[in-house]
């Protein structure tokens, strides 16, 4: 890339996401909007802005035949595509709330958020998804209409059984009046996105379209950002992060998105799409981090001593840059071992990218420095879907990956009663839907929003230090509750104690203590010696209690699974210092206590389904 152009829309020009686009349109019409994968054609499908205009349109006109009125809530369960782009932008058009859904949540959990919502229109993927989510959602609910974006032959007697289903190839017209830009309340309600609490039932986060207007603008402050830059898209559009910072930052920025064709095709389409920017998980890091390592301990003891050396002397140049670090000679090597360790490793992530964001959760300082040290520009940020969702992120010409950043401009941060990080800002959320008690619990009366997490403040950057809250982020940042699940698990009777792990991890495991009277009919139902420590280890054991505990969490959102246990029946007490006085678990006490376990229930992947 031998120019690097600036074409910004500012805020106030905006007003509103939908009139964010509408103002992209004009700007550059012809210029690439969109790349996504033609699964019909098996071929790439280019967007011009333009284009998506006319879509959008068509959707606007579709919508305004269903009875909608301003304010109402619409949903999409969906791929992350134009698609997806297209019917948010219709539905903030026309002034609806658009509430999205995750495409691999549980049917139980979309049919609460629908209802919670009093959702009226929902738009899904195909008739597959919908058939289970049918049963979970039942013909009472408050949906008027269901749409399915890719319905196919085998659909036509699903549609023909239920009037409120229609196919989006029958329900689109052919064409629709231009967009125009109306002039909506950039203050008021744009989307309710629902995130996990410390209850089991999620709470919905209603954003306005300034919260997430003013946090894509102030990320522009502290990270350029430009029209030649190509986005890779894989975090779902339903993740906050991936929808301000990978979708309405790029509108803002005229900036190009691709659209991977799945996690597991990642890897080829970073080379196929070469993206210049990609936001990113820690648990996607993590997955690259363990497919070099383990192909570097399979190679002869020269090329594992090279690839040591160029991490270490990428690193020392990355401190040299950064103004941490004096000289070397050592940096001497460093254009050698690019070219013969460091630069095979970027061109596979397509030999472009200078910016990786990574958010969410925290990232390993052994990863951050394994990537930078190989060329690989990772910024760490800091935010919650509350705050819209970035409070912070390094600047690359002041990047310490210990820390989480610098505040975005117009965002304050302090520290309060236990070193709380407390966050006031313009992407502070309007409040949780339906929630005022726990809308109260989040924001004080000066406004201040209590993140839950945490922190001191140096040199303007964040470093979070703890959780106050008790919660655990797992590595692909979902947030989990592990008081809640341990109340619901522990009223197995064959459970006596337990404790949910995973912070950090891409998967939940727990520690059970099994109750020791019902544990010897247990064991001799499975066949085995209940007075034998092996039974405790045997997996027809291990399956049977990751089955109940399923049953147990079932009315908790999809992703808060457990995927592993321990067994053990010792009980955890205040002598053997696991238990408090007063009866409650020391969870660092436990994690010392159990951290062999720990480790081995996270050595080899998980051992039941995948994370």
């Amino acid at each position: 890339m031998n120019q690097w152009t600036e074409d910004l829309i500012s805020v106030d020009l905006a007003e509103t996401l939908d009139g964010l686009f509408i103002q992209r349109i004009k700007r550059s019409p012809e210029r690439l909007a969109y790349r996504s994968y033609n699964r019909a054609s098996k071929s790439w499908q280019d967007y011009s802005w333009r284009e998506m205009g006319g879509l959008i349109a068509r959707w606007q006109e579709a919508l305004s035949k269903e009875h909608l009125k301003p304010g109402d809530r619409v949903a999409l369960s969906l791929r992350n595509s134009p698609e997806w782009v297209a019917f948010d932008q219709a539905c903030l058009g026309l002034g609806l709330v658009v509430v999205p859904l995750y495409t691999d949540d549980r049917p139980d959990n979309i049919a609460y958020i629908l209802d919670d919502a009093d959702v009226k229109l929902l738009l899904v993927q195909d008739g597959g998804r919908w058939k289970r989510l049918a049963e979970a959602i039942g013909k009472e609910s408050s949906l008027q209409r269901i749409l399915l974006q890719d319905a196919g032959a085998d659909d036509a007697a699903l549609l023909a059984i239920d009037d409120r289903l229609r196919s989006v190839d029958d329900t689109l017209p052919a064409n629709a009046p231009p967009l125009l830009q109306r002039r909506g309340n950039p203050h008021g309600l744009a989307s309710i996105v629902y995130t996990s609490g410390t209850t089991g039932r999620p709470k919905g986060v209603m954003l306005s379209h300034h919260n997430m207007l003013s946090i894509a603008h102030a990320s522009i402050t502290v990270i350029d950002c430009y029209q030649e830059d190509c986005f890779l898209s894989f975090l779902p559009l339903s993740h906050t992060l991936e929808r301000t910072a990978g979708y309405y930052l790029p509108v803002m920025t005229g900036s190009s998105v691709a659209y991977s064709r799945s996690v597991g095709q990642l890897a080829e389409d970073l080379t196929l799409m070469r993206p210049t920017v990609m936001i990113a998980v820690p648990r996607i890091f993590e997955r690259v981090y363990g497919r070099i390592t383990d192909q570097m301990a399979k190679r002869p003891a020269l090329p594992r001593k090279l690839f040591k050396l160029a991490v270490e002397t990428g690193w020392r140049r990355f401190q040299r840059d950064q103004g941490r670090l004096g000289w070397r000679p050592s940096l001497l090597f460093w254009p050698i071992l690019n070219r013969l360790v460091a630069s095979k490793v970027t061109a596979r992530l397509g030999g472009r990218l200078r910016i990786a964001v990574s958010g969410g959760a925290a990232l390993s300082p052994e990863i951050a420095q394994l990537f930078i040290g190989l060329g690989i520009p990772i910024l760490q940020g800091y935010g919650l879907t509350e705050t819209s969702p970035v409070v912070s992120v390094n600047p690359l010409e002041d990047n310490d990956p210990g820390s989480v950043g610098v505040p975005l401009r117009g965002v304050e941060v302090a520290t309060g009663q236990d070193d709380e990080l407390l966050v006031r800002g313009p992407g502070v959320m309007l409040g949780y839907w339906n929630n005022h008690a726990a809308t109260a619990k989040m924001i004080d009366s000066e406004g201040w929003l209590h993140t839950g997490d945490q922190a001191r403040i140096e040199n303007n950057h964040i470093y979070i230090t703890g959780r106050i809250k008790d919660i655990l982020v797992l590595s692909n940042g979902e947030k989990v509750p592990p008081g809640d699940m341990e109340l619901a698990i522990a009223l197995d009777p064959l459970v006596e104690q337990v404790m949910v792990v995973g912070e950090g991890k891409p998967f939940l495991s727990a520690l059970v203590v099994m109750e020791a009277d019902n544990w010897p009919g247990f064991a001799q139902d499975c066949g085995l010696d209940p007075m034998s420590r092996e039974s405790l280890r045997h997996p027809q054991v291990v399956s049977a209690v990751l089955q109940r505990i399923k049953l147990a969490l079932k009315h908790f959102p999809g992703y808060a699974k457990i995927r592993r246990v321990t067994l053990q029946l010792e009980p955890w007490t205040v002598d053997n210092g696991l238990l408090t006085p007063t009866l409650k678990i020391k969870r660092a006490r436990v994690m010392r206590h159990f951290a062999r376990e720990i480790e081995s229930m996270y050595s080899d992947g998980p051992a039941q389904g995948k994370p």
